[in-house]
């Protein structure tokens, strides 16, 4: 289907719903030290999963599982985007939890270093 994505509305519709978890996980987006440890969980969640079943912290987990989705989603629209020549990203949530999300990866070796 190359040519008919319209990978800026996808963007655009992935940070509204990134904003809306947001709001349930209390993200605060200029909080940097927040945002890297967001997206140090965010890389490490295959490894460690979150327990859903759990009492009184089901509704965050399960913000959290989801947030995680949507990120997945988010690198998934750049990546195809990026297949099809196209540089795509959102708005200032997407941007900042995108660049914790890079500064992390890079301290914990999984990209290398101003790879940006």
């Amino acid at each position: 289907m190359s040519g008919l994505e319209n990978y800026s509305e996808e963007a655009a519709q992935i940070e509204h719903e990134m904003v809306v978890k947001g709001y349930a996980l209390n993200i605060d987006w200029s909080d940097e030290v927040q945002l890297r440890a967001l997206a140090h969980e965010a890389l490490s969640h295959g490894r460690a999963p979150i327990d859903t079943a759990s009492g009184g912290h089901k509704t965050v987990d399960r913000a959290k599982v989801e947030f995680f989705g949507l990120v997945q989603l988010m690198l998934k629209v750049m990546q195809r985007s990026a297949g099809e020549g196209f540089h795509t990203h959102g708005g200032p949530v997407w941007k900042a939890f995108g660049k914790a999300l890079w500064d992390e990866a890079e301290r914990l070796g999984l990209v290398g270093k101003g790879g940006r």
